[in-house]
């Protein structure tokens, strides 16, 4: 208690606890500390790991629109940290490992509006609101780091201990232990486990 009072101070600890009971109370006893304000749509719909961690203004829409089982769409691992601003969307699957550090203003989502490649393509002429949504999976493998600004877009897997460079944008998938930056987010290097050091592609 003394440490933490002395890390925050008297109104940074009464703050603390104000968000600790928020937490508790509103958004699963598993969490952490989920720091407010936040907007969580379909808290029925997320499966929270222990010792989720959020900095301000967290948003995760979870609404399995494809399904008509209504089960989870958004499964979020152990120890999980996440910064302010991240949003999260799921209509049919977002999956979050373990040990998964997220920076500022990162952009989940797993669907669509809109079908434009293969059979079936949507016409620029009709209306973006009124277009079907379109999903698949996103899998944040255990202990990613996702730097600031990044956008993961559908049907994307970015494999164990991968890192996500700041301002990008995932639309493909990244093997595990690599690095991976810009738009689109492309490999610039991977680790070699018999070196024990990363190698530039």
């Amino acid at each position: 208690m003394l440490k933490i009072f002395e890390r925050y101070g008297l109104y940074g600890t009464i703050r603390l606890f104000y968000h600790f009971s928020l937490s508790k109370i509103i958004v699963s006893r598993k969490v952490r500390l989920v720091r407010a304000p936040f907007y969580i749509r379909g808290n029925r719909f997320i499966k929270w790991g222990s010792n989720f961690t959020s900095g301000v203004n967290l948003r995760i829409d979870a609404d399995p629109l494809i399904s008509s089982k209504r089960e989870c769409v958004v499964f979020i691992g152990n120890n999980v940290q996440v910064n302010d601003y991240v949003h999260i969307g799921a209509v049919e699957k977002v999956v979050i490992g373990d040990n998964v550090l997220i920076a500022s203003k990162v952009y989940i989502s797993d669907h669509n509006h809109g079908n434009y490649k293969g059979a079936n393509q949507c016409s620029p002429d009709s209306l973006p609101s009124k277009r079907p949504i379109v999903s698949k999976p996103v899998f944040i493998e255990d202990n990613v780091w996702i730097g600031e600004q990044v956008s993961v877009l559908s049907g994307v897997t970015i494999g164990k201990g991968s890192i996500i460079g700041a301002n990008s944008v995932v639309s493909k998938n990244i093997p595990a232990g690599c690095i991976a930056m810009g738009v689109p987010a492309k490999v610039i290097k991977k680790f070699n486990i018999n070196d024990n050091q990363w190698e530039t592609i």
